[in-house]
């Protein structure tokens, strides 16, 4: 039963979410909540793992959480459901609508669809950043200030901010992730 259930819940953020990986990630962490696969914490640790992993992060989440709640078959079922609605869409899109763009209604539709992609990725965002740096999980829940986090963001804010101002361009996001894991294993092994 497991297994439908991975396999549907994906294919079903697989189907409804625009914008790629970041515009999943909202309805992966509503779903993965509502069905008690992950605490919050956990979440965000998949969330850091599935960005330091090659390929796609809606791809690479739907596997490790599948990974975590049904071992292989679980991870096999979840990234399959992640992936159809895709791979039908591009196929349909290949196969039949060679210039799709050039339809008004179209266009409409996607100008309509890219604000909400927006807001559903600052949201998340923030609703992450509240979580990881302040340990603020509702309204009324107060406050609980996680220094050491609050110390590796900060760090690599002024690392990204001297490394922009000094050479013109931001720093690379493979040497930003090893930093702070670097940073990681310095704060958290206390």
């Amino acid at each position: 039963m497991i297994y439908l259930k991975l396999f549907l819940s994906f294919l079903m953020i697989g189907a409804v979410s625009f914008g790629g990986g970041y515009g999943m990630v909202s309805l992966i962490r509503e779903t993965v909540l509502s069905n008690g696969w992950l605490a919050e914490e956990e979440f965000l640790n998949f969330i850091a793992v599935s960005e330091s992993t090659p390929g796609p992060l809606a791809v690479n989440m739907a596997t490790f959480i599948g990974s975590s709640q049904a071992g292989f078959t679980g991870a096999l079922v979840s990234t399959l459901g992640v992936v159809l609605p895709s791979f039908v869409i591009i196929l349909v899109i290949a196969a039949l609508l060679r210039n799709l763009l050039k339809y008004a209604g179209v266009n409409a539709f996607l100008s309509g669809v890219r604000p909400c992609v927006v807001a559903m990725i600052l949201a998340t965002a923030l609703i992450m950043g509240l979580n990881a740096l302040f340990g603020f999980t509702a309204v009324g829940g107060g406050f609980s200030i996680d220094g050491r986090a609050l110390i590796v963001f900060l760090l690599l804010w002024g690392v990204h901010f001297l490394w922009r101002k000094t050479r013109g361009r931001n720093p690379s996001p493979i040497a930003m992730i090893a930093l702070s894991a670097a940073l990681g294993i310095v704060l958290w092994s206390f």
